[in-house]
Parts: C-alpha cells; structure tokens; sequence
C-alpha cells in the first residue's frame, strides 16, 4: 500500500522546511504526498522574513479540491498562523474525518520567539485533542503545559504525560535540543511511555527537522504495526538525513536535511554494475608500511583501498564504533555472520585440502576449526538461544558464501578468503579504540580486535603471499580478480543490516 498523506502547511521557498519538506518526507517514507497550503512564507536558511496568509475561501477551496478527488490515508498538519486557520482546519477534518492525524503545534521558533497570539495558541490546543499524536518541541511542549521547557527527557516526558491523558492523544518528545549525549525520542501514550534511541549529531544542518519527522511519522503510522515502529523507523530516516545535510551546501545559515540521502544508498546498493576487478596484475616490489608479506600481497592490499575506502565510509561502522547501532541491526548482522562462519569453515577446510604445503594446510584447517568455535560461543552468546536459526540466511550472506565455495586453484581459493581475515583484522582495529566497560557491542568489537585475530591475518598473508610467488601468471591474475570481488562483499556483507 501506498498511503495518501496530506500535508496542511506554510511553505519554503528554499525547500528545506515546510510543505517542501513535508512533500519529500512523505515520498521517503513510501506515500504519496498531497499538499494544502496554509501560508506564503519568504524564509530561507537563515530566518523568515515575511509571511501572506491566503484568504480562508481558498484554503477551504484548497481542501475541497483534495478530499472531493482523493482518498486521503492520513494528514500531518504544520503550521496554521491563525486563530481563524486553526478553526478553520479543524472544522474541515471534523466533517471530513481522517485518521492518523499528526499535528506538529508550530507555536514557538527555535530561537525562543512565539508565533502565535493567546487566541491562536488557545484554538491550538483543541486541535491537539483531535490529532492522534502531537510532536511539539521542547518550548512547544512546554507552552503547551504551561511551564518552562524541560532539561531532560524524563522531564520532558512528564510534562508530555498528563497532556497526553486528558486529550486521549499520543506525544512524540524530542531530545534533540537537549545537552544529552543522545537525543532520544520518546513516544507518550495517555498509559506507557517507548524511548527510542538516536544518536547526537554534531551540525548546524537541521533546519526543517520538526516538519520532516511529522510527515514521515504520519506516512508510517499507515504503513507500520505500531506507533513505537513508525517511531523508530522516522527517527532513523531523519537521523540519516540529518549526518548528510551538510554535503547538500544549501545555504549559509543553519542549512536543510538530506531527505534523500537514503534513498540514494539503497540505490547504490542495488546497483547491478559490475565491480571493478583488475584485467592485469603484477607485483609491486616497493614496502609501502602494509601488513603485506611480500611483492605479491602488496599489489592485493592496493587492490583493496577502493572497497576498503567504501566499507569505513559506511553508517553501520561509524554506529557500530559509537555505540549507536539499532540492537536488531546488529543482531541481524551476527545471525548473518553465524551463517556465513559456518560456510566459511567448509571454504576453508577446502582451502586446507588444495594446499601442497603440509605446514600451511594445517593452518588453513585450524582456521576451519576456529571458525566453528567462534560461531558457537560468541555468536549464540549474543543471539540467544535460538542463534542464527531464527534468521534466514540473507541474499547477500548467500551470494558471498556461494562464491568462496567455487571451484578454483588453490592460489586463487587462497586470495579469494584473504580479505575475510585482513578487512576484518583492520576493520577491528579501527574499532577497538572505541571499547568501554559499558559499550553495548564490546564482545564483538574486541573479538575482531584483538591482537590473536590480527597474527592470524597476518599468517594467512604469508600464506597467499608464499601461494601467489609459486603460482602461474593466470593463476595469480583469477587469485587478484577473486581477492577484489570478495572485498566488495565485504563491504556489502556490513552494509547489509542498513538496507533492510
């Protein structure tokens, strides 16, 4: 389904805010946006400068002309300016009921100032009593209230809490403008309270953000189970949108989101192009600092920096080091990664039996042996009981798998498991600087950190390198041309969580 969503708002000219933002936020959420406008603003990055309010024939001709045509699913209401708006609206979607109704109450400014008069706030309080869920700011929230903004979440949440009860409405309080380390979002119901973690961004690039979760939220609460979901898929959209605002260089003040952003990656992701995988290959004779072990290695790990480049740049790393990840994201990687080791095992067990080098085929299948260790304490430690069983094996975890289990020589079966060991060993590194007592992901970042992994991958690289320095000149260009393509895997093997 798609759902239908109406937008009741001012506008943007600059795109960042508004029925603008509304409009892409509905899309990025996956419904179609319709849009009635309730004032002209001339606004940009830096502040408003002026606002007309069209006449109230046209906005009522505005609302004819959507619900007359279409069946809306669902409205987010912004900005009404106006006493005699806010009736306005009102009286329309009493006649004309829809539900979920999301009212974001713009009432005060981020800079503290009211937008409203006494009447207008006084009208926009009933409206609150009609919406399903209002999403106010901290200031909001307290006007609302009738008190001074809160310092924290909980007292936010408890200013949230009896407004909640007496309207028979839901809240949604937002940490973001809180001096919290995090800038959780909690969803207040008249009888529970979800807190739903978001990571503190440091960035100026916000402008828009109050009219971008209302109008996801209100587009999910169509499409998903519960509140709490649409909750926690809205706030991971905008946290998103909000860590790449910056490379949009729109404007020279406090700039807008990147409600695309996601959408972008997921394409890239899809992406069916062929990976860039080398057409020659020669050694490369100068020590370049690498953990390479010879000229042969060498030429593989530059090889490798363009996947390697692309696996750091990605959110599930930078989450996964700060402690940020969503738990289900990382619980749905270790259950993928516990399939995986256990082909892995057998990969490497066929790895051992192609080595005509009696000392390094044993370590290959010691490597085996270790792989079915981790996978049955690490991993079902941190799944549960239940371990990877309760997963399907993902599209990605099956096309990796299947292709380190093809049939090759032993340089290129060599080459073709390498990045598994060296990525990894690198990768944990980075991330092992982020290890404290209370980091939710310790065992698994110190795992691949420690200093035992990082001999092992540097024993496997002694390994290739001995392979490729008595292989064929074919044989080392199919071992370049697999070690490449199971670095892209790598790379997609992390980035899988986030494309779900």
């Amino acid at each position: 389904m798609i759902p239908r969503v109406l937008t009741i708002a001012g506008t943007d000219p600059t795109g960042g805010a508004g029925i603008q933002a509304d409009i892409k936020a509905i899309s990025e959420a996956g419904g179609f946006p319709l849009s009635v406008t309730t004032a002209l603003v001339a606004q940009n990055t830096r502040g408003v400068r002026a606002v007309h309010t069209p006449p109230r024939d046209f906005l009522l001709a505005q609302l004819d002309a959507v619900f007359d045509d279409v069946s809306v699913d669902a409205v987010k209401i912004g900005m009404l300016g106006t006493a005699d708006t806010i009736a306005t609206v009102a009286s329309y979607l009493r006649s004309r009921p829809v539900s979920p109704v999301v009212l974001d109450p713009v009432m005060v400014a981020t800079s503290g100032d009211r937008l409203l008069d006494r009447e207008a706030e006084d009208a926009l309080r009933k409206l609150c009593a009609q919406a399903d869920v209002v999403t106010p700011n901290l200031a909001e929230l307290a006007v609302l209230a009738n008190s001074t903004p809160a310092r924290t979440l909980e007292e936010a949440v408890a200013q949230a809490t009896p407004l909640a009860r007496e309207w028979h409405t839901a809240f949604v309080v937002k940490g973001g403008h809180l001096d919290a380390r995090h800038a959780d979002n909690a969803l207040v119901t008249p009888d529970s309270v979800t807190r739903v973690p978001c990571p503190r961004i440091a960035t100026r690039h916000t402008h828009g953000t109050g009219c971008s979760l209302s109008s996801s939220l209100a587009t999910r609460l169509v499409l998903d189970a519960d509140p709490a979901a649409a909750l926690r898929w809205s706030t991971r959209w905008l946290v998103e949108a909000i860590r790449h605002g910056a490379d949009l260089q729109v404007g020279s003040g406090n700039g807008p989101v990147d409600h695309s952003h996601r959408s972008r990656r997921l394409s890239a992701a899809a992406c069916a192009d062929p990976w860039p995988l080398p057409t020659a290959f020669s050694p490369c004779p100068e020590p370049d600092g690498s953990w390479a072990a010879g000229p042969w290695t060498r030429a593989l790990w530059r090889l490798a920096q363009e996947p390697l480049r692309q696996t750091y740049a990605l959110s599930f790393l930078e989450e996964l080091g700060a402690g940020t990840l969503p738990r289900e994201d990382f619980l749905f990687y270790l259950a993928q990664d516990a399939h995986y080791l256990r082909s892995y095992s057998r990969t490497l067990t066929g790895v051992a039996s192609r080595c005509g080098h009696t000392e390094h085929a044993a370590h290959w299948a010691r490597s085996a042996a270790a792989c079915v260790e981790e996978e049955a304490q690490l991993h079902r430690e941190l799944l549960g009981r239940g371990g990877a069983e309760e997963v399907e094996v993902s599209p990605v975890t099956l096309a990796y798998t299947s292709f380190l289990a093809a049939e090759r020589s032993y340089p290129e079966a060599a080459a073709a498991v390498l990045p598994c060991f060296w990525l990894y060993a690198h990768i944990g590194l980075r991330l092992r600087g982020a290890v404290t007592p209370d980091h939710p992901y310790a065992p698994w970042l110190s795992a691949y950190g420690d200093d035992a992994f990082v001999a092992e991958a540097r024993a496997a690289i002694g390994r290739v390198e001995h392979a490729l320095s008595q292989a064929s000149e074919a044989q080392r260009l199919g071992a370049a041309r697999a070690f490449v393509a199971a670095c892209y895997f790598e790379r997609d093997f992390f980035r899988q969580a986030s494309c779900r």
